[in-house]
């Protein structure tokens, strides 16, 4: 499947899934952000320790989907913009923020061209770029996402990135016997890996018809080649016991544990983990910081 073919058929996946996401009753359940304006998203929460203070830090945020995570980096005092290639995912963050009061900017742009039409509107260069959960797999090349983060911040900037570890994509996730038994590729290819998957991560009784997606895992060492070649210097990198979904059915349910500590087994809020001493097996996600030199 040649690239372009494989972001189409991503595009499709995910303009359906945002509807599906964005109704009552699911995962990302909306209305509390319009009824609580002190709630943040779960993954927000586990990375506010890492964030630090975000008062007055003008951020952008790749890949923001239905903008939970956008409008909780706001709350917590960020001048936020989101993008997505979906406008699907785009009218539903852009309706949420209204409906919240927020100020957030929101434009489409891929990482080809996400750069140029955020210089095209004005936007500039910012002190944050911000990637959360279950972005990472759905880049061809992860040389040209560095480049695009280098491009967006500003000197002294930094970019914060949490998301599923490489080793857990590269498993197979669909066993039951709790076997953690290596399937698909833990470094990145030219070709993806074309999934076929008729639900989507939250409870919903949509039934889909794009039911297929293409991805690409990116090695960990990849990930941070990728950041120093573009010219930003790495300031932190932990690995963790715990995910933010269910990807495996014997993974327990673990309690919110606060602070900034990456080695504990139940170290997030909304988080997921391998039982008993699987948990010390395999990292399950992973926190990247990097600054770009002032």
């Amino acid at each position: 499947m040649d690239e372009r073919a494989a972001v189409d058929l991503n595009l499709a996946n995910w303009d359906e899934r945002a509807v599906a996401h964005a109704a009552p009753g699911t995962g990302y359940v909306l209305e509390d952000y319009v009824t609580d304006p002190s709630k943040v998203s779960d993954v927000v929460r586990f990375d506010q320790p890492r964030l630090g203070d975000l008062a007055g830090v003008r951020g952008v945020h790749l890949q923001c989907h239905l903008g939970t995570d956008t409008l909780s980096l706001a709350r917590l005092g960020a001048r936020m913009t989101g993008v997505d290639f979906s406008p699907s995912a785009l009218h539903h963050a852009s309706a949420l923020a209204a409906r919240t009061g927020t100020e957030i900017d929101y434009h489409r742009a891929d990482v080809s061209d996400g750069a140029a039409v955020l210089a095209a509107v004005g936007e500039g260069r910012y002190d944050l770029v911000y990637t959360g959960i279950g972005a990472l797999c759905w880049l061809p090349r992860i040389a040209d996402w560095a480049r695009l983060v280098a491009d967006l911040l500003a000197p002294g900037g930094r970019l914060f990135v949490r998301d599923g570890h490489p080793a857990l994509l590269a498993l197979d996730q669909d066993r039951t016997d709790g076997d953690l038994v290596l399937a698909f590729p833990y470094f990145e290819r030219g070709e993806p890996t074309v999934f076929d998957e008729p639900g989507t991560y939250v409870q919903t009784d949509h039934v889909f018809t794009h039911t297929r997606s293409a991805e690409w895992n990116h090695g960990l060492g990849e990930l941070v080649t990728a950041v120093l070649d573009a010219g930003l210097r790495l300031t932190g990198l932990a690995e963790h016991r715990s995910i933010p979904w269910k990807a495996m059915d014997h993974m327990i349910e673990v309690p919110p544990a606060g602070g900034a500590d990456g080695a504990d087994g139940a170290d997030g809020a909304g988080e997921w983990a391998l039982p008993g001493d699987a948990a010390d097996r395999v990292p399950l996600s992973f926190t990247l910081q990097a600054v770009k030199p002032a």
